[in-house]
């Protein structure tokens, strides 16, 4: 029986049966457990989250504990609530595994299990709940086979987390010091009425180089709200990229976008407000959780779900989030927020880019303290069932409480997909709005079909490779391609997109010949046979839509994080012999424009939207 789990960063739990049960040893197949169990398995964990922050300390909630300003607390903006499994807090997975297992050994005969990983505080979660369940356990340790970090990186994370805190504000202040002062002379004296927050990433390379402000995200909808006679701010937060290498040439862009616009846009970053009074804000609003953090935790460590203790699992990510460079981060945001939020004329309407992450909240409390109007968050493409993200225990929607969840005065919604997934998770339906998908427009031309090139018959197979935003997923995708290549069909062409954040080398992969591109994938889908996507990726949704057959990495260490999780017609991989008979299907199938006709809103006039923001009480 193999120890080592596949990628070597998960584990496995190989059960020994009860004496005289009918059944041998075997590897138990908990992602298997998982999806059996999604729905009880998801509303569980997230049960655990809310009590967490309802946790009784000192007869009063951890909420009003962190509460930092009025009727708003610092819990919304910490990794707890976020829930991001699939890249900040990977542990999740782990915990929703765990609670596979043992709702499933509560049922089973069992009179052992081993656990092969290199996890000691998952050994730790087990042991004690096996120890209490009267089960024998055992620890099989394995090397982790994660790179190894650099020496000065190494010794940044054998700081005390608050060392860390204080460097990494350093670092930031000095890296982001350039953008400090840009657009803001214009935000204070802006006419605007509707307010966008965004990443200053995703840009079209194009416009970049015409100085003209064109992003990915928002598509059209920013040139079609100047046509119709309303300015706009925007307020970029900055993502390091390969177009927008660095602050420097940051603040070049932005001042390239004021001048281009002549008063019909205004743009800022958050960094633009950087200044000594936030930084001392920042700081004793730091101290004031920091100081907190370990009396705190004695409380809320002990908080089980369903009687398995996950905090050795979550310790680390409570150091940090109190303590340690997240805190720090997260209260930074707040207090650039407070500043530019506060020197924002009044506004009408707001709208922010929402995958809720701390910063949004952050956004959503400032804005309505400086008494702006309502504010819409929009998931800029769709909601996948496992990104933990988008989902919160419905008591949480309650506002019976003080310093309740921070929401949106409306979740604009792109779709019937998006729609239907936010009603599964118990989302208020009253504040639920849907509006054009603005990222996938495209699709109206692609879906019409003749634009499409079919392979002629006979000819080599082209596949299309979709790159992951995480540098893990991605790993994993191309290591299993790699693996697969002399199983490829003789001649195929591989095309490799990555994403503009996790650039893919094809020297890293010197067993394949293929091209990498950054042309958009718009440009891209029109050549291709079939598209192999990495398990995370939205990308897969372009393919889908586009009528091409989709090939997934199904990661045998995580959860399915797929956007195409339940989709007729999508094949799901974790081995190489598996991704080449998917291959293999795939290029005998022809494209159906209709698979995914009906996912998005795609009326290019964009009456949704217009409806939304330009009209003044708009339903």
């Amino acid at each position: 029986m193999s120890v080592k789990p596949r990628w070597g960063v998960g584990f496995q739990l190989q059960i020994t049966p009860q004496d005289g049960a009918e059944v041998s040893p075997f590897t138990f197949p908990v992602l298997d457990e998982v999806e059996r169990h999604a729905t009880t398995l998801r509303s569980r964990y997230l049960a655990w989250i809310y009590d967490l922050g309802e946790t009784r300390i000192e007869g009063k909630r951890l909420i009003d504990h962190l509460q930092l300003r009025a009727g708003f607390s610092y819990w919304w903006m910490t990794p707890f609530v976020e829930k991001c499994n699939f890249e900040k807090s990977p542990w999740i997975d782990d915990a929703i595994k765990l609670m596979a297992y043992t709702g499933w050994a509560m049922t089973h005969p069992r009179e052992t299990v081993r656990l092969v990983s290199a996890k000691r505080a998952l050994a730790q979660c087990l042991q004690a709940w096996c120890a209490t369940a009267g089960i024998g356990c055992e620890w099989h340790t394995v090397a982790e086979s994660a790179p190894k970090d650099r020496l000065l990186r190494r010794l940044y994370r054998d700081l005390p987390a608050g060392l860390q805190a204080v460097a990494w504000l350093m670092r930031h202040i000095a890296g982001r010091w350039p953008l400090r002062g840009v657009g803001v002379k214009e935000w204070r004296a802006s006419p605007a009425r509707i307010s966008f927050v965004s990443y200053l990433f995703n840009l079209t390379p194009a416009a970049r180089a015409e100085q003209r402000f064109e992003s990915r995200y928002w598509g059209p909808l920013p040139g079609a709200l100047h046509d119709e006679g309303a300015p706009t701010n925007w307020l970029h937060i900055y993502v390091q990229d390969s177009l927008v290498p660095s602050a420097r040439e940051a603040a070049q862009v932005l001042r390239g976008f004021n001048q281009s616009a002549r008063g019909g846009q205004t743009h800022a970053a958050l960094d633009s407000f950087l200044c000594a009074h936030v930084v001392f804000k920042t700081l004793r609003d730091w101290w004031r959780i920091a100081r907190s953090s370990r009396r705190l935790e004695r409380r809320v460590a002990q908080t089980p779900c369903n009687g398995l203790n996950l905090w050795p699992l979550f310790a680390h990510e409570w150091r940090d989030a109190t303590v340690g460079p997240t805190a720090m981060s997260n209260l930074l945001y707040l207090n650039l927020f407070e500043a530019a939020m506060k020197s924002l004329p009044p506004q009408e309407s707001g709208v922010y880019l929402q995958e809720n992450q701390g910063w949004e909240f952050a956004l959503l409390q400032t804005w309505k303290a400086a008494g702006h109007g309502r504010i819409v968050g929009c998931a800029h493409s769709t909601v996948r069932y496992w990104d933990l993200r988008y989902f919160f225990d419905p008591r949480c929607y309650s506002r019976s409480q003080v310093n309740p969840l921070p929401m949106p005065d409306k979740a604009a919604v792109n779709g019937a997909g998006g729609l239907q997934s936010y009603r599964d998770g118990a989302y208020p339906e009253a504040n639920l709005v849907e509006v054009e998908a603005l990222r996938y427009l495209y699709l109206n031309e692609l879906q019409k079909g003749p634009e499409a090139e079919s392979a002629a018959a006979g000819s080599s197979l082209r596949l299309l490779v979709l790159g992951d935003y995480t540098v893990r997923h991605t790993r994993v995708q191309m290591r299993l391609l790699a693996e697969a290549a002399h199983l490829l069909p003789a001649g195929a062409s591989i095309t490799i997109k990555p994403h503009p954040a996790c650039p893919i080398r094809a020297e890293d992969y010197p067993n394949l010949v293929m091209k990498v591109t950054m042309d958009p994938i718009s440009q891209l889908l029109p050549h291709c046979d079939a598209a192999y996507t990495s398990a995370a990726t939205a990308a897969a949704l372009d393919a889908f839509c586009a009528g091409v057959p989709v090939i997934s990495v199904l990661d045998s260490d995580t959860l399915n994080q797929s956007p195409l999780r339940g989709r007729e017609g999508v094949q799901f991989v974790s081995t190489a012999s598996e991704l080449s008979q998917a291959i293999a299907n795939a290029a005998a199938l022809p494209r159906n424009s209709e698979q995914g006709r009906g996912f998005f809103h795609l009326d290019a006039d964009l009456p949704r939207w217009k409806r939304l923001l330009l009209q003044p009480n708009p339903v």
